[in-house]
């Protein structure tokens, strides 16, 4: 379901490394007001209490960290509280790590190599109810997805006009006008596109839609 911001969108960072965590801080906050960082973690079993305890908008995880990895409590936050988001900021750009921080139930996977102002503009699509998979990660992310087949069903082609533009970052209420639907009728093809495609994130199903080439990364420009 679209989401619309109400006032600054609140961040909780997850990184074992303090300096990367100031440096996060700093790079989000220092612009136009929008994003507000209320807390930081500098492992799994911190970042479990702190987002359940300041329930922020979005989460910035790390994967490689003590005690419990970022993916596992990924699942933990997806499975506890569904209203916050989690973007990986990760190193790691392998196939098995991209493939289970998706199937973990993040919202997106950026590299620690993102330029601010994209990071920036990431933490709000999100919070907005898009994509934070920019065209410049996918295709780096795509590379190393495996080619193996799928048995999945094939998208309908309202359902490919409703994954082209939520690749393009568009939440869903901004879909539904521009296809003439009702908000509800988008919800709808958005729970059958995940449902279709065996993912659980609108990131997830834009990757499976590129890769069985219903949609291409031109589209997401």
């Amino acid at each position: 379901m679209a989401r619309e911001l109400a006032g600054r969108v609140r961040v909780v960072i997850v990184d074992d490394h303090p300096i990367f965590r100031a440096g996060l801080r700093e790079r989000l906050e220092d612009v136009d007001g929008q994003i507000e960082v209320v807390g930081e973690a500098s492992d799994g079993f911190r970042a479990c209490d702190l987002v359940e305890r300041l329930r922020p908008r979005i989460v910035l995880m790390d994967i490689a960290m003590p005690g419990m990895t970022g993916i596992e409590v990924t699942r933990m936050i997806h499975d506890k509280l569904p209203e916050v988001d989690v973007i990986i900021l990760s190193v790691y750009d392998d196939e098995q790590y991209v493939h289970a921080a998706l199937n973990a139930g993040a919202s997106g996977y950026l590299l620690k190599t993102v330029e601010a102002g994209e990071l920036r503009e990431s933490v709000i699509r999100v919070a907005r109810g898009g994509s934070a998979l920019s065209p410049s990660v996918a295709r780096q992310v795509l590379k190393r997805l495996s080619d193996r087949s799928h048995n999945t069903n094939r998208l309908s082609e309202r359902e490919k006009q409703v994954l082209e533009l939520a690749a393009r970052g568009a939440a869903n209420k901004v879909i539904a006008k521009q296809l003439s639907l009702s908000s509800r009728t988008v919800d709808a093809h958005m729970r059958s596109i995940f449902d279709k495609l065996g993912v659980s994130s609108r990131t997830g199903a834009v990757i499976e839609g590129v890769r069985h080439h219903w949609i291409h990364l031109a589209d997401a420009d």
